[in-house]
């Protein structure tokens, strides 16, 4: 019998003939869009910067690119860069169902490969497509025990990107299983690393592409690996998880249930933990038309992840306060949103923000344990200063599956995003050429036109 890996193996050299039908590539589409708003600005900011300077043996020269500067560089250190960058922001998708960030690894990594044999739009996309339906059902299956240690973006992240370059680079059904193999024993990241004011959240994910495509180059030479890495004994699910897997369940509707189709896209700045109280938090306060200076108090109610990774009131940095439902919580009414001007050095040390977000009360809600990891609802309570006690819950996020963002919803994020770092004629542009995305348009020619005019010319 075949082991998972061969199993996910044929899949994705089978989609490159199988093709996509248009509602997968519409979704295929809508990723990307929202992988290259989130990597735009974070490709100025570090830690892509830092890894930039740090990498200069390998950045100057290459057939793939950075973004958003245009530089060239070899395929990993561009799938290690341009994957941090895409997680920098705390802006980029969620599969929610596997509690993982497909796309951040998953693209980056199927870019650089497409720019490596210079591959059209369609291919991106049918790479895109492989690393999603590879990945995120392997998120499921060792989750929720998984995320007790080990940030799925970081792990589950290696098996996306190999997914996606083995299917843009052209390699069989019998080479891509061994390039998911290779990658299941790279696959690393502590959930330490985001308890903490540190950079290694965002390089977790540039990691998982570099990974992704080093094992994709790897078989396509010949490479071998241990093809039951996934399910063995004492492979990856025995060791990062633990949870009975029936395995052959997970991969029995491939090519035939999409769950690119039901991906989160970020509404909010921040955390996905702290997205559902945000929500309720707004449509309080413009269905009652509170104002920061009318309320007493927050009780907001969730499930013990959102308690664990976002109870943080008074945090002391930009990472930490991403990180804190309470500090984002008081962004939402003190600034009317939760986008990247909360996160300013102004909002930072507002003292009306600083006060509110003291004076909310974050506890685990029963039902919204009991509800999570499936749904990240919450439950909130605000107490005005004249008495009143006003409540809301928030069955879902805005932005997951069952209350996604619309095209134009979209279009609205990746130009907040994009405009400012490309300016808006570019980013319009850029958008443009993402929404048709598809056919025999060269990859390399949209990395171009979403690089800096500078670097572009």
């Amino acid at each position: 019998m075949a082991t998972v890996l061969e199993r996910f193996g044929r899949f994705s050299a089978e989609l490159r003939v199988v093709g996509l039908d248009d509602e997968v590539r519409r979704h295929a589409r809508r990723a990307v869009i929202d992988w290259f708003a989130s990597t735009l600005p974070g490709g100025v900011m570090p830690p892509a910067t830092l890894a930039v300077r740090a990498l200069e043996d390998q950045v100057g020269r290459g057939r793939a690119s950075l973004l958003p500067s245009g530089t060239p560089a070899g395929g990993q250190a561009a799938a290690l860069i341009n994957g941090t960058a895409a997680h920098t922001v705390e802006f980029d998708d969620i599969y929610r169902d596997g509690l993982y960030h497909p796309g951040a690894p998953t693209i980056a990594a199927a870019l650089a490969a497409a720019e490596l044999v210079d591959a059209d739009g369609e291919l991106l996309l049918q790479g895109v497509v492989a690393g999603y339906e590879v990945s995120n059902r392997i998120a499921v299956a060792v989750n929720p025990r998984h995320y007790d240690f080990w940030h799925t973006t970081a792990t589950v992240g290696c098996f996306g990107a190999a997914a996606a370059a083995a299917t843009v680079l052209g390699l069989d059904g019998a080479a891509s299983a061994h390039a998911l193999a290779s990658s299941a024993t790279m696959a690393a990241g502590l959930q330490q690393a985001f308890r903490a004011d540190a950079m290694s959240k965002p390089l977790h994910s540039g990691r998982a592409a570099e990974a992704g495509l080093l094992s994709a180059r790897l078989a396509a030479e010949g490479v071998t690996g241990a093809l039951d890495a996934l399910e063995g004994p004492r492979g990856f699910a025995a060791a990062m998880s633990g949870a009975t897997i029936d395995w052959q369940a997970v991969t029995a509707d491939l090519g035939r249930d999409w769950t690119i189709t039901r991906v989160t896209f970020k509404n909010h700045a921040a955390c996905g933990h702290v997205h559902a109280a945000v929500d309720a938090v707004r449509a309080l306060a413009e269905e009652h038309r509170l104002s920061a200076g009318d309320v007493d108090r927050i009780e907001v109610g969730s499930y013990a992840k959102s308690l664990e990774i976002c109870g943080n009131a008074t945090p002391t940095t930009v990472f930490e306060a991403k990180f804190s439902l309470p500090y984002c919580v008081a962004a939402a009414l003190v600034l009317g949103s939760v986008r990247r001007a909360a996160f300013e050095d102004e909002a930072m040390a507002d003292p009306n923000l600083r006060a509110l977000a003291a004076r909310v009360v974050h506890t685990v809600d029963p039902g919204c344990e009991a509800a999570f990891p499936k749904a990240r609802s919450a439950r909130v309570a605000i107490l005005t200063r004249d008495g009143r006690r006003l409540e809301r819950f928030a069955p879902t996020r805005k932005g997951d599956p069952d209350n996604p963002l619309t095209d134009a919803d979209l279009a609205d994020k990746f130009h907040e995003l994009a405009g400012p770092v490309l300016g808006p004629a570019r980013s319009a542009d850029l958008l443009a050429g993402l929404q048709a995305l598809g056919g025999r348009r060269r990859v390399r020619d949209l990395m171009a036109g979403a690089a800096l005019p500078r670097a572009a010319e």
